[in-house]
């Protein structure tokens, strides 16, 4: 009984330790990034990337293998999952469909969301299928591809509210068009991942897929016609009042988040889509979607964001990559970002919108960060993306991030926007 004890102890003070280097490091990077006109997530992904392999496994691997273990110890691993999941569950119920009721506004989001999903999904596809015999032998060439398609496709929508933020353009046109298409495109997105996923887990057999296919509509099903009400009627017994969620209506909706958790991760299609149903169920309820993420929401960027960004850092070496592979991340890169800036420009110029703000769409479509790397620690999960392409992918959503910021302080002026000082991203 001692030495469990014992043992207990001893793995409670690794990851207390780990923790605090955790978010200390990514809290200081977050200020760094931030004070160099960049969203404090690039500064947090930068972090994780350092406590990894790629730097303090490079200059310590002594101390690095002491510290975090040879892979993500299995605490750090469930801490990371669960941030996902709280994460995912505000992405969902802060989608703000809202921007779509202008005609004008909805025909260039829509054009603009299709022609962000459509081209890069082709090209990533293409991509996957001309370099699957290089880069992932052994490997399905068909899920190989359909997940470099859906990474090339995605846009990542907190991270792109940010910036909007940092260069006031939440309420003008270009932003409002920007935020919708994300909106639009990350639907896409996460219904094209959910799918591929079923399809990688089903291993190709017709019954399996056929259930699970079957087992999603239903879960749909009763999300919409016996959660939502259930939801609607705890809301209306447990009001949020001085922007504050009575601790009721809290612990109803974190069981029902992981309750959903559970589900999609039984149907196959891992538990972060469970949080994104919920926060979809939770959508309309404003009032208390503005206090959870007043209470929660600070805590979850804060504590859980970090984990799962050392999380994907730990599996990420830089200094792995040969000089052969320095040529297919330039590709990569290269396909990556002009499959997303020359369409977006094309469908925002047949929107109605100037050269220069056509330019500054393209630029903000072109942001991945965060939502990206959920995209590959699923596909390395599931063993369809090999180390080395993982690593040019977390670069790639790296790079198109890091660049939006210096192309709107470019562009914007062309347009005639001013930013506003003092604005935090």
């Amino acid at each position: 009984m001692a030495s469990s004890v014992h043992s207990n102890e001893d793995l409670l003070f690794s990851v207390l330790v780990q923790l605090i280097i955790m978010i200390t490091a990514a809290r200081a990077l977050n200020i760094v990034a931030r004070r160099l006109g960049q969203p404090g997530a690039v500064g947090e992904i930068i972090a994780g990337l350092m406590l990894g392999p790629s730097l303090l496994g490079a200059l310590a691997p002594g101390f690095s293998v002491q510290l975090f273990g040879a892979t993500p110890a299995p605490a750090i691993t469930i801490i990371s999952q669960i941030g996902l999941t709280l994460l995912m569950f505000q992405i969902g119920s802060e989608f703000e469909f809202g921007h779509l009721q202008t005609p004008q506004h909805r025909k260039g989001a829509l054009l603009i969301a299709g022609a962000s999903v459509a081209v890069p999904l082709l090209a990533g596809l293409a991509f996957g299928w001309l370099s699957a015999e290089a880069l992932a032998p052994g490997i399905d060439p068909t899920l190989y591809a359909l997940f470099c398609g859906n990474a090339m496709a995605i846009t990542a929508l907190p991270i792109l509210g940010r910036i909007l933020a940092q260069f006031g353009l939440t309420d003008k046109p270009m932003g409002v068009v920007a935020i919708a298409a994300a909106a639009v495109n990350d639907v896409a997105g996460w219904v094209m991942l959910a799918s591929i996923s079923a399809l990688a887990a089903s291993r190709f057999s017709g019954l399996d897929l056929a259930l699970q296919l079957a087992g999603i509509g239903t879960l749909l099903i009763i999300a919409r016609l016996v959660l939502a009400p259930l939801a609607s009627r705890l809301v209306a017994a447990f009001p949020p009042t001085g922007g504050r969620i009575d601790p009721t209506l809290m612990a109803a909706m974190l069981a029902l988040v992981f309750g959903l958790a559970i589900c999609t991760y039984k149907l196959g299609i891992f538990a972060i889509f469970g949080g994104f149903l919920g926060g979809l169920i939770m959508h309309r309820h404003t009032g208390f979607v503005a206090a959870w993420k007043g209470q929660v929401g600070g805590f979850v960027l804060v504590f859980f964001l970090p984990v799962f960004f050392t999380y994907t850092g730990l599996r990420t070496n830089l200094l792995g990559l040969g000089a052969g592979d320095l040529v297919w991340l330039a590709i990569i890169l290269a396909i990556a970002i002009l499959a997303k800036i020359i369409p977006v420009y094309g469908a925002a110029r047949l929107s109605g919108y100037t050269p220069a703000e056509s330019a500054v769409l393209g630029s903000l479509m072109n942001t991945r960060a965060l939502m990206e790397l959920i995209v590959l620690n699923i596909g390395r999960d599931l063993g369809v993306i090999p180390p080395n392409v993982f690593t040019m992918l977390v670069v790639m959503a790296v790079v198109t991030t890091i660049m939006t910021g210096p192309l709107l302080k470019y562009l914007l002026p062309r347009t005639g926007h001013i930013t506003p000082e003092g604005v935090e991203a």
